[in-house]
Order: structure tokens, then C-alpha cells, then sequence
């Protein structure tokens, strides 16, 4: 009813009276003219969205060939990272290989270096003991003990503890060949003048010798200085008695 009153409203707008309905023809006219330009507007909006339809879904399909390309870069770099990673952690291996190859070598040539001084050094110091050199032993003893020192856990090796056998055994004849110098000079007097030097040089053996060595020496030495006062003033003879003590003193004093 609502549409039936607004066209017969229209008509009434067009046609108001009845003389107007002499230009029926020429508002039929203009009405088709209407109706087909509404047809092309209607044609065309439904050709725009067609177009429109088939361009969304190409770039529908562009999207998702995109994504997919980019998840296969993106997949690519991540097997590239994976691989390179894998690279690294290989060189990295190999560089720590190399290292203690390195370090084992370094310690390998160390090792041998010492071995040669010590070996060299032994066969020197026996030489230069041989002829009483002490001069030129001593150093050469000190340099010889100290590398010695860094081969005490291979002696399990039999050349090792053969050499380290070799060189005690050396190191006992000196200690007992300065003994015996020192006891000689003491002994005669020509050599008491003559044999300064000689045993002032002994006595920088005695000091790269064991401590014991100085000890002994030392022991001897006092024990020789006093063996005179030791028999003058034994402990139960009467001249040993507190009350003479000026006699001890005297002793000491001259």
C-alpha cells in the first residue's frame, strides 16, 4: 500500500493535470532512457565487482605464493644457520685439538730440552768433579739438580731412573771428594796455604748439595776445631772442675 501511494504520488508529479498527459511519449521516453542508464550503471557495478572479486583473489594467491617464498627463505636460513653452527662447532673442535697438540708438543720439547741438559750436565759435572773444578761444578750442579727435579714422576722409566741413579751416585762422590779435600787441607800445612781457593770453591759445591752435606761438613769441622779442648778438659778429669774455669777461658783465648 506504502509503495502504491508513492507511485501514484510520482504520477501526480509528472501528470499534475490532464492537459499534461499530451507528453505521455516524451515521459515514457525520458523514463526508458532512465531505465537503461540504470541497466548500464547496474552492468557496470557488477563488472566492477567481478574485476574486483577476481583481483582480490589473485592477490589472494600472490599472498600466499609470497608467504610460502618467504617461509622458504626463511627456512633456507635456518638450515644455513644449523649448518653453520654445525661449521663452527667442528673448527671450534679442531682448534681445541690443535691446542693441545700444540701444548703437548710444546711440553714434548721442553721435556727433551731438559733431558739434554741434564744428560749434558751429568756427564760435565763428572768431568769437571774428576779434576777438582768447583769453580765451574757449582752452577752447572744447581742447573742440573733444579731440571732434575721435573723428571721425579717419569723414574717408572727405566733410562730416566738409570740417569737420576747416575747422577746421585755422582752427587755422593763430590759430597764425599770436597769431605775429603777439606780433610786433607786440614791435615797438612803446605795445603792449608795452597788450597784456599780450591776450597772456598768447595764450599759453593757444598752449598748445591743437599743440606746434609753442609751439616756434616760443619760437624766435622767443629768436631776438628775442639778435638784439643775435648782432650785437655774431659768431663771427669779434675782440670775439667768448675773452678777452673780460667784454664777453658785461657784455652779459648790463645
Amino acid at each position: 500500500a506504502v509503495v502504491s501511494t508513492q507511485s501514484t504520488g510520482y504520477i501526480n508529479t509528472i501528470f499534475p493535470t490532464e492537459q499534461s498527459l499530451t507528453n505521455i511519449d516524451d515521459v515514457v521516453q525520458k523514463m526508458n532512457g532512465k531505465i537503461r542508464q540504470l541497466d548500464n550503471d547496474i552492468r557496470h557495478l557488477i563488472k566492477e565487482q567481478t574485476v574486483a572479486a577476481e583481483e582480490g583473489r589473485e592477490a589472494l594467491e600472490n599472498s600466499k605464493q609470497s608467504i610460502a617464498t618467504l617461509f622458504n627463505k626463511i627456512k633456507e636460513i635456518r638450515d644455513k644457520a644449523e649448518q653453520s653452527e654445525t661449521t663452527v662447532k667442528e673448527i671450534t673442535s679442531d682448534i681445541k685439538q690443535l691446542d693441545h697438540a700444540k701444548k703437548n708438543l710444546t711440553n714434548s720439547i721442553t721435556t727433551l730440552n731438559h733431558l739434554h741438559m741434564v744428560v749434558g750436565g751429568v756427564d760435565t759435572l763428572a768431568t769437571l768433579t774428576k779434576h777438582r773444578k768447583y769453580d765451574e761444578a757449582a752452577p752447572l750442579l744447581q742447573g742440573v739438580m733444579y731440571v732434575m727435579d721435573h723428571f721425579t714422576q717419569y723414574h717408572q722409566i727405566p733410562q730416566i731412573k738409570e740417569l737420576a741413579d747416575k747422577l746421585d751416585n755422582l752427587l755422593r762422590n763430590l759430597a764425599a771428594q770436597v769431605r775429603g779435600d777439606f780433610e786433607e787441607a786440614h791435615s797438612l800445612y803446605d795445603c792449608k796455604l795452597n788450597c784456599q781457593p780450591q776450597l772456598a770453591d768447595a764450599c759453593m759445591v757444598v752449598d748445591a748439595l743437599q743440606p746434609r752435606v753442609r751439616e756434616d761438613l760443619i760437624n766435622w769441622f767443629v768436631d776438628r776445631l775442639l778435638s784439643e779442648y775435648k782432650s785437655l778438659f774431659r768431663e771427669y778429669d779434675e782440670v775439667s772442675w768448675l773452678d777452673k774455669c780460667d784454664r777453658r777461658y785461657a784455652w779459648l783465648k790463645r
